[in-house]
């Protein structure tokens, strides 16, 4: 008997240090990953980064350290996934800015036999009507533009804090007859202590390019790719869940400088507006944060608040001279019986916010109540 129990131990001993290899080569494949620094404007499908949900919008449209039944975060960040997200199906819609429509649906299911947890889902854009004038302006009806990612996932648990998770997405773009069609991939691995309930997690994301361009012979461009680490905490003596990310891992300086603002004239001649050593890396230090937090407001947590800020989002958008709450969002969530309603409003510059509505739940608890029914 001691020599039995002395062999199933070394051989669980064994298990476990191979699963930490394989989590460990995930994070160091999630690092060592191609990933180029592309500048604005030389990257294809840029809606690929909007949030997926209303509760990721509200908390500054980025969260990757958090792993609950959620399954919207898995379209960031996979490993997320778990045995609580089985049977999750989730609807979410963003209204965004001139009419655009855009959101994600999704559903998860986990496979016991396999101890992996799946789910597929759907990323749409859909940027209305627009007049069709020729080189002489005569009105020759209206066209419209398109784009959706499909995306098909897999999680696994490699212990009972460790997890990794792949996704791929198929992208596809329809501008009037014009179309274009990518591949890509995102690789994760995370660290989850449910006792603490503290999270970590690596990111790479959207790593791939375009397949097909919208004319012959342009150039076929890479996703907006990047690698991200993102932790979270939830407060032992106080409900809060707070979340830092780091974004663009594989890239430092993503600073965007208005040359305009270099130099001014003045009655008195130019004056050198140039910002100190130390302004400019504190702005590109913080450009690469999101900072959020979650509030539980009742004890069955049906009823949360959560707030986030996005200091690159921020800046990037801001009308100089003029003060708004730009990069600031917050939002709602609610759980009525067998549902989750949530709400996330991101304000963007001073042109204004966009609103995002959720609505999710299990169908499996459905079976369970329709199971429980006598006949």
């Amino acid at each position: 008997n001691l020599f039995i129990k002395n062999k199933k131990a070394i051989i669980y001993k064994m298990l476990i240090n191979n699963k930490l290899r394989l989590f460990f080569s995930f994070v160091l494949l999630a690092m060592m990953l191609q990933v180029s620094a592309q500048q604005a404007g030389q990257q294809s499908f840029t809606f690929l980064n909007h949030a997926a949900s209303a509760r990721i919008q509200a908390l500054g449209g980025n969260m990757i350290g958090v792993k609950d039944d959620d399954i919207a975060l898995a379209w960031q960040n996979p490993a997320a996934l778990s045995a609580q997200s089985s049977g999750q199906i989730s609807f979410n819609h963003h209204l965004f800015f001139a009419g655009v429509q855009h959101g994600y649906a999704a559903y998860a299911q986990h496979i016991p036999r396999i101890n992996m947890t799946l789910h597929a889902g759907i990323k749409y854009v859909n940027y209305g009507e627009f007049a069709q004038n020729d080189e002489y302006g005569v009105n020759k009806g209206t066209f419209s533009a398109s784009e959706q990612a499909f995306v098909i996932g897999a999680a696994k648990q490699l212990s009972a804090n460790y997890s990794i998770g792949v996704n791929l997405k198929y992208i596809h773009s329809q501008l009037e007859s014009y179309s274009a069609n990518g591949l890509g991939a995102d690789i994760s691995a995370m660290y989850y202590n449910p006792d603490n309930r503290f999270g970590v997690s690596i990111v790479a994301q959207n790593v791939g390019r375009q397949l097909k361009t919208y004319l012959p012979n342009q150039t076929r461009y890479n996703l907006p790719s990047d690698i991200q680490i993102g932790i979270s905490k939830r407060l032992k003596h106080l409900p809060l869940r707070f979340g830092i990310t780091y974004q663009s891992l594989n890239r430092w300086n993503i600073r965007y400088d208005n040359q305009n603002k270099v130099v001014e004239e003045s009655f008195i001649g130019a004056t050198d507006n140039t910002p100190s050593t130390t302004r400019i890396f504190a702005d590109n230090l913080m450009r690469h944060f999101v900072f959020n937090g979650e509030f539980f407001l009742n004890k069955s947590e049906n009823f949360r608040i959560r707030v986030g800020y996005n200091h690159r989002r921020r800046n990037e958008l801001a009308v100089e001279n003029y003060r708004s709450l730009g990069g600031f969002s917050f939002g709602v969530g609610l759980k009525i019986n067998r549902f989750k309603i949530d709400y996330g409003r991101s304000i963007y510059s001073l042109a204004g916010a966009g609103n995002f509505l959720s609505l999710s739940t299990n169908i499996h608890e459905f079976k369970k109540k329709n199971n429980n029914v006598k006949p």
